[in-house]
C-alpha cells in the first residue's frame, strides 16, 4: 500500500470481470461529476473491434499490447473514475502506471457471486464454453497478489454498486482527494 499523504486525482477500479468495475465506476463518476473511462471500451474504439473478436481473430497477447497502449494514454488525465479491465492489471508496467494515475481500489468478490453476475453475458471470451465459476476461482488465484497490490480494497459481495460507489468515495475523501461537494446525485 502507498503512503496516505500522497494525493492522487483520480480514482482506478481493478477487479476480475463482474466485479463491478463499470457500473460502480459510472456510478461514482455521476455523483461526483467527474469523467468515467473504461479500458475495455478505450480499447475497442481504438481497434474498431469488440473484445471477444479481438481475442478471437487477434489473440490475447494483442489485446494486452492495445491495453497497455490505451493505459498509457491515461496519463495527464485528472478528476476521472478509469474500469480496467480484469487483467490488465497482469502487466507490471499497467501497475505501475495506474498507481501513478490515481487511487488504486479493487473491487473484490466471490468467484461464486462473480459467476453469478457474469453467467449472462455473452461478452466475456475468457469464460467461452466453459463453467464460469471454475474459470474464475483459476483467474482470482492467478491474479489475487497483483490486485492485492491496489491502496485499498473493497468486499462487494452483499452490497449495491450504490454501496460500493458510496464506500469508495469516502475512502478517496480519507486520502485527501478533492471530490468536491457530496451528494450530487439524487
Amino acid at each position: 500500500m502507498r503512503d496516505r499523504m500522497e494525493v492522487k486525482p483520480n480514482l482506478v477500479l481493478t477487479g476480475l470481470m463482474g466485479c463491478g468495475k463499470t457500473t460502480v465506476g459510472r456510478i461514482i463518476a455521476t455523483d461526483l461529476g467527474w469523467g468515467f473511462l473504461d479500458t475495455d471500451r478505450l480499447i475497442e474504439e481504438a481497434t474498431g473491434s469488440t473484445i471477444p473478436a479481438l481475442f478471437r481473430e487477434k489473440g490475447e497477447p494483442y489485446f494486452r499490447q492495445v491495453e497497455k497502449e490505451v493505459i498509457h494514454g491515461l496519463v495527464g488525465k485528472t478528476r476521472t473514475v478509469v474500469a480496467t479491465g480484469g487483467g490488465a492489471v497482469l502487466n507490471g508496467e499497467n501497475r505501475r502506471v495506474l498507481q501513478s494515475f490515481g487511487l488504486v481500489i479493487y473491487l473484490k468478490a466471490s468467484p461464486e457471486v462473480l459467476g453469478g453476475r457474469v453467467i449472462l453475458s455473452g461478452n466475456r471470451p475468457l469464460l467461452f464454453g466453459q463453467n464460469p465459476v471454475d474459470v474464475l476461482a483459476e483467474l482470482l488465484h492467478e491474479r489475487e497478489k497483483f490486485y492485492s497490490e491496489a491502496d485499498e480494497v473493497i468486499n462487494t459481495d452483499q452490497r449495491t454498486p450504490e454501496e460500493v460507489a458510496a464506500a469508495i468515495i469516502l475512502l478517496a475523501r480519507r486520502w485527501g482527494i478533492n471530490t468536491g461537494s457530496p451528494g450530487r446525485r439524487s
